[in-house]
């Protein structure tokens, strides 16, 4: 490992009417059922900031320090949701009688523009309860309280949650956080590189049945609607939903984490942080696996409402 993210290469274009308007380049490996490198572009033992791909390592860590959940409650800890109103319901009762305004997460308003429109016409203002973050806040209070730990500077990294996530995340990836941040979030937020990220997510899905990891990868893949929401740019729902067995992960920042028990794991980083070339790049490494994602990895380019071309994939 090296101590800064030295950048990816080419690894998507956007192509409008038959011609190239804009490229993406990053960084993606590829590993087997056995946890080693198959293929990689860019920079993948640089450390990156996972963004809310760590969200499934940071629940492993909050069940290890003695979070209780149910494996509903898992998935939201775990998500980036959409704001939809089974979100909502699941984030009130992960934290089951602990008052909304402990949430140490900035109020927003849901991601999903439904969502979004029926509390606006409700006449409901931004909320720190709507925010995507706010499951994985949830059950960071929710582990202080079965812990009697302070709920009061729980977003500190000395507090014993972060401390406790922060085992968990490194154990998960294999390697130490080599650099610390703020998320969006206001949580403590760890980088490890996409080998380790990658690494991870494999390590979810092979995890014995029963141990925290598994109980993660389960939960999420049981609960999918959940993880993200059921609107178009709930992607992690839509692929978890359509691939049996597929764990999905989406973070800010261009970052994208799916794992696949018995065939492998691919983690990515789109350098200038969009969103847009993750599918197609996750299919081109998926297919290296054997694992075609099809018509999941299309992302089309519309002119005047009609598809005029696609963003795809050139490694």
């Amino acid at each position: 490992m090296s101590d800064r993210y030295l950048g990816g290469e080419p690894l998507a274009e956007v192509v409008r009417s038959g011609f190239v308007e804009s490229r993406h380049s990053g960084s993606v490996v590829v590993l087997d059922a056995d946890g080693e490198v198959t293929a990689w572009a860019g920079d993948v033992l640089g450390p990156i900031f996972p963004r809310s791909s760590n969200k499934p390592m940071q629940a492993v860590g909050m069940l290890a320090a003695g979070l209780a959940a149910t494996p509903a409650e898992l998935a939201i800890i775990s998500a980036s949701h959409r704001g939809q109103p089974a979100h909502i319901a699941s984030v009130r009762g992960v934290l089951a009688g602990i008052p909304a305004s402990a949430l140490g997460c900035p109020a927003d308003y849901p991601l999903a523009e439904d969502a979004r429109d029926d509390l606006v016409r409700a006449g409901e203002t931004r909320q720190p309860l709507f925010m995507n973050c706010s499951g994985k806040h949830a059950g960071m209070l929710r582990t202080c309280a079965a812990n009697g730990w302070p709920l009061q500077g729980y977003l500190d990294p000395a507090h014993p949650v972060q401390v406790a996530i922060r085992h968990g995340v490194e154990s998960l990836a294999g390697e130490p956080a080599t650099a610390a941040g703020v998320d969006g979030c206001g949580a403590p937020l760890l980088a490890v590189s996409l080998r380790g990220l990658a690494a991870a997510f494999l390590r979810l899905v092979s995890a014995e049945p029963g141990s925290d990891a598994r109980r993660v990868a389960d939960a999420m893949r049981a609960h999918p609607d959940l993880v993200s929401g059921t609107d178009a740019d709930g992607h992690d729902t839509h692929l978890m939903r359509a691939f049996p067995g597929l764990l999905s992960k989406i973070g800010a920042e261009g970052v994208m984490a799916v794992a696949v028990p018995g065939v492998g794991a691919v983690a990515l980083k789109i350098d200038d942080g969009a969103a847009r070339p993750r599918l197609p790049v996750l299919g081109a490494g998926l297919s290296r696996l054997g694992f075609p994602l099809g018509t999941y990895a299309d992302m089309p380019v519309l002119g005047g409402g009609s598809r005029v071309g696609s963003v795809r994939a050139v490694w």
